[in-house]
């Protein structure tokens, strides 16, 4: 699947300090369906879990936008 990221999203990236490769293997391991999907990611190294929002088109993923969740969830069960 080929993954390709909007302008927002490698902005957003960088504005965080968020590798582009590290995205890249968080949606590589996850099983995605056509259609935008929000993914919540616990990374090391990072105090916050990441979320990216992916809209996913045939074999073609675009990243819309990705940043660290610095509020808590009030459902837990999101997770």
């Amino acid at each position: 699947m080929e993954i390709i990221f909007s302008r927002h999203a490698k902005r957003r990236a960088r504005l965080y300090k968020i590798p582009l490769s590290l995205i890249k293997n968080i949606i590589a391991g996850e099983n995605l369906r056509n259609g935008k999907q929000d993914i919540i990611k616990d990374v090391a190294g990072f105090n916050y879990s990441l979320k990216i929002i992916v809209s996913v088109k045939k074999d073609l993923a675009t990243v819309i936008t990705n940043y660290p969740i610095k509020k808590g969830f009030k459902n837990e069960s999101l997770l």
